[in-house]
């Protein structure tokens, strides 16, 4: 009698586990036909710390919202109707004054959608900051771990993505990112693969920042690197750190990208002579923007040998996003 009572119990447990562990679907929509109206109010109307995934689908619309993915509302998947279509915009900066603290805002207060949690996924979707040429407007401002981006449009001018905290991974598949100077940037360890990047003015595409300890910084597998008609003088990066770490793979370059391809940052009083600690390689890059005999001295390229730890769980410690 003991043995089938707990198995009773066993039963029931499982069974109630695994009801709980199920997705919950929350709808936005503009015209009110969902569940929310407001991409934020979904968001807040989670479980904090839920058990499991939610997902949000949001439809086509235009959503001028301010948005902020907190730690305790975590496991999140934002889904879009059409990453064209399906567009969140605003419009900070840094000097801006902001209307509730009456402070000015700065590069890291200025995103328009900001994840502080772990294990979010975003998709199709377009996340702007309509700010250009008033100063550092991030558009996409993430900091916890495991996070997912997968075909999202993030458009800016100055600091358009900013990848913070050394203790994330981010990954980034099938994504267009554009700006000016330094539009992606950040602490983070960040893989960009099958992704356009696209410069509108004669600047730097990458400021990483990575930690001395990390083994990786960025690295980007099969992107496209293009640039506006006039754009003709583009660096891959420069370290906004010491120990910064870019690396480009199998990337077609376009003409835009100058012969050597690396910035050292020259003029730092804080953090001089950066480059004898940054390392930025390439292997295999395509295009008129590869120039491998004109690169800077203290840049690399990689051999054979070296190619072989960059795979995706390596650069992630054990973690694979292609896997969720």
């Amino acid at each position: 009698m003991k043995i089938i009572q707990f198995i009773f119990i066993v039963c029931l447990h499982f069974i109630y586990t695994n009801v709980n562990a199920q997705y919950k679907t929350i709808t936005v929509a503009k015209d009110q036909q969902a569940d929310f109206t407001s991409i934020q109010e979904a968001i807040n109307s989670l479980r904090d710390l839920g058990p499991d995934q939610a997902l949000i689908l949001v439809k086509n619309g235009v959503y001028h919202e301010k948005i902020r993915i907190p730690s305790w509302k975590h496991k999140i998947t934002i889904k879009g109707e059409d990453s064209e279509k399906t567009i969140i915009t605003n419009n900070d900066f840094s000097g801006k004054i902001d209307d509730l603290t009456n402070q000015k805002m700065t590069t890291y207060t200025s995103y328009t959608f900001l994840v502080e949690a772990d294990d979010i996924q975003l998709e199709n979707l377009t996340i702007q900051n309509e700010s250009c040429n008033q100063g550092q407007a991030v558009a996409l401002h993430v900091e916890g771990d495991k996070f997912v981006a997968k075909n999202i449009r993030l458009l800016g001018c100055q600091d358009t993505l900013y990848t913070a905290t050394n203790r994330s991974r981010q990954y980034y598949q099938n994504c267009y990112i554009e700006g000016t100077t330094d539009f992606i940037f950040g602490e983070a360890i960040a893989v960009f693969e099958n992704c356009i990047i696209k410069s509108l003015a004669n600047s730097y595409i990458t400021a990483a920042a990575t930690h001395q300890e990390r083994e990786f910084g960025y690295v980007f597998f099969n992107c496209s690197l293009i640039a506006e008609d006039n754009v003709t003088k583009v660096y891959l990066g420069r370290p906004w750190r010491p120990f910064a770490k870019t690396v480009f793979i199998h990337t077609e370059m376009g003409k835009h990208i100058l012969p050597i391809g690396w910035n050292e940052w020259k003029g730092d009083a804080m953090f001089p002579d950066k480059e004898k600690t940054a390392y930025y390689a390439e292997y295999k890059s395509k295009g008129l923007g590869n120039n491998p005999q004109k690169r800077a001295n203290w840049s690399h390229q990689l051999t054979e040998k070296e190619i072989q730890k960059y795979t995706i769980e390596n650069i992630f410690n054990g973690w694979n996003p292609k896997q969720n």
